[in-house]
């Protein structure tokens, strides 16, 4: 009879140093929360666009401008990118967790993912908040009809 194989305790965690009670389990939380509201964002976004009108073949530079000219897409659509780029680093962050075990590789990794997070989310809300459907130089055949009072 053979005998059992020994087992091997495995590799801690690296913390940061920083501890909060119960991070975790809010991470968690976050995670299944962000989860299903980004369904029903993502879902809701993808029939207006898709299903509603002429479907695919209405998405242009016009229908964009039109839909960014009312606020409730800028913030539909800023809901969006910021809980996606959210849930995204919090599911990378519980990966570097796991499998980055060195601990200058494991900040190197964390202080990246912080960035790149951060960047995508300000440029991102830069671009909805600040896009200027009625740009000056451009053809009046892409632009959106209330573009034409705007630009005479």
């Amino acid at each position: 009879m053979m005998a059992a194989p020994e087992l091997i305790d495995p590799k801690p965690r690296i913390r940061s140093g920083r501890t909060r009670r119960k991070a975790e389990r809010w991470s968690w939380m976050f995670m299944r929360g962000s989860g299903a509201f980004l369904m029903v964002l993502i879902f809701t976004h993808l029939f207006v666009n898709l299903m509603t009108g002429d479907g695919v073949s209405q998405i242009d530079f016009a229908f964009v401008a039109g839909k960014w000219a009312s606020p409730v897409w800028q913030v539909w659509d800023l809901l969006m990118l910021l809980l996606a780029m959210l849930h995204g680093g919090n599911g990378m962050r519980l990966l570097i967790n796991d499998y980055a075990h060195n601990k200058t590789w494991h900040s190197v990794l964390m202080g990246a993912l912080g960035v790149a997070v951060t960047v995508v989310i300000v440029l991102g809300a830069l671009v909805i908040f600040t896009f200027d459907p009625c740009p000056v130089d451009a053809d009046m055949s892409l632009l959106p009809s209330f573009c034409e009072d705007v630009l005479q």
